[in-house]
């Protein structure tokens, strides 16, 4: 339902790691880029985090709270996201 409302998908898992597989239309911003590239996130719109298990996520969901993202989940794996979404 997030996604069909307009929300961002954003992958802060490695370049590589992308490269290999993803969810079609998701951003990747690796986690230890995170911070400086917020500017690429819009504020307005709900942000879900996916990584390979969830661990990033959580981290990266943290940084986005820290920064005045007001809704922000975390989706885990993106392979169990994307069977959710698809």
């Amino acid at each position: 339902a997030l996604v069909a409302a307009g929300a961002q998908i954003i992958d802060v898992r490695s370049n590589s790691e992308f490269a290999c597989g993803h969810i079609r239309n998701a951003v990747n911003i690796p986690l230890d880029r995170l911070q400086a590239h917020l500017h690429k996130i819009r504020k307005d719109r709900a942000v879900i985090i996916c990584c390979a298990s969830g661990m990033r996520s959580a981290s990266a969901k943290a940084i986005l709270m820290a920064n005045g993202f007001s809704e922000v989940y975390n989706g885990g794996g993106w392979t169990s996201l994307q069977s959710k979404i698809s």
